[in-house]
């Protein structure tokens, strides 16, 4: 079983950016896709990025609009989300999500480990 702890949420501008964490940490994620999804106040939880284990051609919500990118790092057991010009819509708690199945998933029943989850307020 894997634990999953997002780290980086905070307060940021319009405009701005943030670099969020995940840390796993129970076995290695190296063989699984990951993802990232957030949760906008009032809103269900939408696919932000995922990434299958080999880093490569990961998939991102309609929304990112080439703004941000997902990177693993499978030696270090981690995965990174760097957001640039965040807007106001961005405000949400942000997931780190793992998938240990053969397959780049982008809605939430296909990942079965979640962090706790990390806030992300953009805000002038």
């Amino acid at each position: 079983q894997v634990q999953l702890v997002e780290s980086g949420g905070g307060l940021a501008q319009p405009g701005g950016s943030l670099r969020l964490l995940c840390e796993a940490s129970g076995r290695s994620i190296a063989a699984d896709t990951m993802a990232w999804f957030r949760r906008p106040p009032g809103k269900e939880r939408e696919i932000v990025a995922a990434v299958p284990w080999s880093g490569i051609n990961p998939t991102y919500g309609d929304f990112v609009k080439g703004r941000f990118t997902i990177s693993r790092d499978n030696r270090g057991n981690t995965v990174s989300l760097e957001m640039n010009d965040l807007n106001v819509e961005d405000t949400a708690v942000y997931y780190c999500a793992a998938d240990p199945h053969f397959r780049l998933g982008t809605a939430v029943r296909d990942y079965e480990s979640w962090g706790q989850g990390t806030q992300v307020t953009v805000s002038s």
